[in-house]
């Protein structure tokens, strides 16, 4: 039942909503675990600048889950949600600078600084690559 709420208020735009259904199907809670679902949801609501989201997406990425690792991305998505005041993403962000190249730091705040809430967030990057371990 919270599922279907949650949909009808993502489907709308509202973008807690779209964190707590793409935490849903991360989960598998109240719908089947849906990995991709919850990438989809999670980058609309970070798309939107919800913190929470873009902190969530970075994990997924991290970790090759539902999208390809690439820590570029990843390193980009902590950074926007430590700048909305995500203190996982802090920490987050903290541990993965030591796996990143100088470039590769570079390119992510790059990627973060041309980026504006409502408009698409980059799906690549161009020096991102995986993680040796997941973050």
């Amino acid at each position: 039942m919270a599922a279907e709420l949650y949909r009808k208020a993502a489907e709308q735009g509202d973008a807690r909503a779209q964190v707590d259904l793409g935490v849903a199907y991360a989960k598998g809670e109240g719908v089947p675990k849906d990995e991709k679902q919850a990438v989809d949801w999670y980058r609309k609501a970070a798309e939107q600048g919800d913190a929470g989201a873009q902190c969530n997406l970075g994990i997924l990425c991290a970790n090759g889950i539902g999208v390809p690792q690439d820590g570029v991305l990843v390193y980009m998505l902590y950074n926007l949600a430590a700048a909305g005041g995500n203190q996982t993403a802090v920490k987050m962000r903290a541990e993965l600078a030591s796996k990143l190249s100088h470039q590769q730091i570079e390119e992510a705040q790059a990627l973060g600084a041309n980026w504006k809430p409502g408009g698409p967030l980059p799906v690549k990057s161009r020096t991102g690559a995986p993680l040796l371990r997941s973050t």
